[in-house]
This record gives C-alpha cells, structure tokens and sequence, in this order.
C-alpha cells in the first residue's frame, strides 16, 4: 500500500514510541514492527530512534541474543511515555480534523 511521503513523515514518531511502550524493542524488530503499519527501512527508523534517545524518551540496554549479535534494546521513559500521549492526542484531534473537512467536502 503506498502512502504519502509525507503523511508517514508525520505518525513514525508516534508509531514508535507506541510499539515501544508496549514492549521494549530492538532496532530491527522495531522496523518490522513499524513496516507491518507502513512501509519503512531501517535507515528511516534508526534516525528517529537516536533522536528519542537524545531526548529522554527512550533508554537503552544490551541483551544478549541466541541468534547473533548483542542487540540493543530501547526502553520507553516516564517521559517518553508523557510524549506518547501527547502525540496520540495530536494525532486524534488532527485526524478527527481532516476526516470531517472530506466528510464535509463530499456532500457539496
């Protein structure tokens, strides 16, 4: 499914700390994640993901793995948690936004 550059632009940040504050994620896990929503790679999310770190939202840790490499895992703060509510307010209140402007413009 393609959708708008730009559109995707604006909900990845939002997408991650939601997948994360469900459960702690890995990099690439968390890319599949996000991918299963919208289409992304990992030189899109591993941005994103310093970024939150920088900020406070997200901490993170080493963990061993069975299957490679230590992995390092990214862990949602009390902060981070602050942020993904206030973004999923955002979000809501822009779609409600948008999604009545086309209801309003198809029945001119």
């Amino acid at each position: 499914m393609f959708i708008n550059t730009q559109f995707k632009k604006g909900v990845l940040e939002l997408l991650v700390l939601l997948i994360v504050e469900k459960k702690d994620k890995y990099g690439y896990e968390l890319v599949e994640e996000v991918s299963k929503i919208v289409d992304v790679n990992e030189g899109t999310i591993y941005p994103i993901l310093k970024r939150l770190t920088n900020e406070g939202y997200f901490e993170t840790y080493l963990e061993e793995s069975n299957e490679g490499p230590i992995r390092k895992y990214y862990h949602i703060t009390a902060l981070g948690k602050k942020r993904s509510k206030e973004q999923k307010k955002e979000w809501n209140n822009f779609a409600s936004s948008v999604n009545d402007f086309i209801k309003r413009s198809e029945e001119l």
